[in-house]
């Protein structure tokens, strides 16, 4: 590549992308760790897209109808952090810059959501932005239907590299974006051939415009360094109707010793190869210096979005106070003021009729009363809709024909579904929450991790919970899920015992502002156990009594979900017996976790023998069992030690031992 060539062929654009090729290598060479190559390689790209073609701006990162930038390749976080700085980010002064990858930095290696604003969403595990993109795309089609394009309608523009392409959720992603035709939706491939073991051939020879091209995008491929093609290609993009991917054909650490090298892709750091290239560019050769007509023309793109900012606003404002208001709501994420009392009503409707459901069953009747009181909801399944139980009759299909539609056919795609469900609660204005069954979460796991780690609300609806499916067998029984669910930070698991409580965890989880869901629903019916209607939502509390011991209290039966009712009927056979026992239904750990100790003390005093419920293995129930004044020798755990079994639900339990006759037994054993 002749850098002497693209310097002179446009001067103007060569020293305002040079300034983020040379911010990358004083900051990645200040960390001693990064990587230098992408930024390097695609810094004309974002050149281009900042100056001729994105809608921003800096003084107000959350402008709703701002146009959205995520790096998929979030190891090249340098070249987001440098075109925050240089556009006037708030967020980001030069001081971050400098502290790349350090202590307390806003810069951090991957960007992350909520560190700075600007940063849309958090990338570095690869194909989540591509995915996550797909749901940002997805609101505002909803939204500018919804709205009006003079409220809404700007593009989501996105970064991606081989690596993104290769993971297997970019082709659940582009799938899904091809079939919905979302034509805002414009995908930079970073064509540079190379990854971390080598040249890309080494491990793929995928046709990648092909493959776009065969899941309905519009594709086109260009010099990635070409300011002049870039220009044109993402104008032919954006006024095409279907989501587009442009080719960029680039060069890793460009003007670089190491250039289109697997060297390039990581940290470079030698001084004086650094010092060559920013020789070869004639940029300043101070650390962390910019040219003065770099940073001029730079402030000025940045300042240029205040006009379109401003005129929008003047838009908003010409709606009536009502939808005003509504708009502000739906995008500070709260819930409407008669959601609470919508609840309420449910519950007394059921507590009074104690109507014998499956839990997935209940969230589908909680969801007719949200549904049409929250317009926002967006639902969706993927291809378990009539088992999920996540669609009401109000909602209308998301589709290329019926844009106002809010419940999505996500096909067999549970990975594609919780990363687009991301980008729908991150885009803003939206409510997002799918379904699959629980043991497929497996399946969604690296978006459901990203979900607690950026602090997003989205709703995750697993049924099929445990062994209680049945005859679907061990490959579809969960065993280990909450487990593995409840290991993970930020990430509150409900596991309702009826559709009382099933409701309750709905409303906690559609009031939520910074922390995902997780719903463990039932295929089997279970009975209404909370028959006495309370306002109170118990769920809140994450456990609480359900049952009192009568006379002296010898045993605590803790459980979740649909082990709670035979919780209560094991309590009926030691009652029998002269057993004091009291039950605790346990919906949601994590919430429990947060009470007051004088609360916790409460519910689980000294003393008691305890017996744990639970159609899952026993890993995290000791925590219940002999933490929190417990004691070993006086504790028990019904439920799984294995996988499970190919059988009618009813066998199951008999063969597993997680009856009511196995539980009292327990019980009896312990107590001396």
């Amino acid at each position: 590549m002749d850098i002497a060539a693209l310097r002179t062929a446009h001067p103007d654009h060569w020293m305002k992308a040079t300034a983020i090729r040379t911010l990358t290598l004083d900051a990645v060479a200040a960390a001693n760790s990064g990587h230098s190559g992408m930024p390097m390689g695609m810094a004309d790209v974002a050149t281009v897209l900042f100056e001729k073609h994105l809608k921003f701006d800096p003084k107000a990162p959350e402008w709703p109808d701002r146009d959205r930038f995520i790096l998929s390749a979030g190891h090249g976080s340098m070249l987001l952090y440098s075109l925050m700085y240089l556009t006037g980010y708030e967020d980001m002064p030069l001081e971050q810059i400098k502290d790349f990858r350090q202590w307390g930095a806003r810069t951090a290696g991957h960007p992350e959501f909520g560190h700075a604003r600007g940063i849309e969403t958090t990338t570095g595990p690869l194909g989540q932005g591509i995915a996550n993109s797909v749901g940002f795309a997805i609101a505002e089609e909803i939204q500018r239907a919804t709205w009006g394009k003079k409220i809404i309608d700007h593009h989501t523009y996105v970064m991606a590299g081989d690596g993104c392409l290769m993971e297997g959720v970019s082709q659940e992603a582009i799938a899904l974006a091809g079939m919905q035709k979302l034509s805002h939706l414009i995908v930079f491939w970073d064509n540079n051939n190379i990854t971390i073991d080598g040249t890309v051939d080494i491990a793929d020879i995928t046709n990648q415009p092909m493959r776009f091209e065969a899941s309905g995008w519009h594709v086109q491929s260009i010099d990635g360094h070409d300011p002049e093609a870039i220009d044109a290609a993402i104008t032919a993009a954006k006024n095409d109707p279907r989501p587009s991917m442009i080719a960029c054909k680039t060069h890793i650490a460009l003007g670089h010793a190491a250039q289109d090298t697997s060297k390039g892709h990581g940290a470079l750091t030698n001084a004086d190869q650094l010092k060559a290239a920013k020789e070869a560019y004639g940029a300043p050769m101070g650390d962390f210096e910019v040219a003065a007509d770099a940073l001029k023309q730079w402030a000025e793109i940045g300042a240029r979005g205040a006009t379109a900012h401003k005129e929008w606003h003047d838009r908003f404002n010409a709606l009536s106070a009502n939808k005003q208001a509504e708009f502000k709501r739906i995008y500070a994420g709260e819930a409407p003021k008669r959601l609470s009392a919508t609840i309420r009503a449910l519950k007394k409707q059921i507590s009074e009729g104690a109507p014998s459901v499956a839990t997935r069953k209940s969230s589908e009747m909680t969801l007719e009363v949200i549904n049409p009181i929250m317009q926002e909801t967006i639902g969706g399944s993927a291809d378990l809709t009539g088992s999920n139980n996540t669609l009401t009759k109000d909602m209308g299909t998301f589709h290329p024909d019926t844009r106002k539609g809010r419940y999505i056919y996500y096909g067999v795609r549970e990975h594609g579904m919780a990363a687009a469900m991301n980008g729908m609660a991150l885009h803003g204005g939206a409510r997002a929450y799918g379904g699959t069954f629980m043991c497929f979460t497996d399946y969604a796991r690296g978006a459901m991790r990203l979900s607690a780690l950026m602090g997003v609300p989205t709703t995750y609806v697993m049924t099929h919970d445990s062994i209680g499916l049945g005859e679907d067998g061990p490959t579809h029984q969960p065993v280990e899920h909450l487990a593995m669910l409840r290991a993970t930070p930020n990430m509150n698991v409900f596991r309702p015992a009826d559709t009382v409580e099933t409701a309750e965890a709905w409303e906690i989880a559609l009031t939520s502002q910074k922390t995902p869901s997780v719903l463990a629903l039932t295929r089997q019916n279970l009975p209404t156990v909370r028959t006495e209607h309370k306002n109170k939502n118990m769920v809140a509390q994450g456990a609480y009594v359900l049952a009192d011991a009568e006379g002296k209290r010898q045993a605590i039966l803790l459980a979740t979900g649909s082990e709670v009712s035979i919780a209560m009927e094991a309590r009926d056979l030691l009652q029998a017996e002269g057993i004091g026992t009291r039950v605790v239904s346990m919906p949601c750990w994590e919430l429990f976790e947060e009470q007051e100790e004088s609360y916790r003390k409460r519910v689980l005093p000294g003393g008691p023998v305890r017996v744990a419920i639970e159609a899952g293995i026993r890993f995290g129930w000791d925590r219940w069992l002999f933490g929190e004044r417990g004691k070993r020798e006086k504790s028990g755990f019904i439920g799984m030690h294995g996988f499970g079994a190919s059988a009618p639900a009813e066998r199951l339990y008999k063969e597993f031992g997680i009856t009511a006759e196995d539980t009292a037994a327990k019980v009896k054993s312990l107590i001396k």
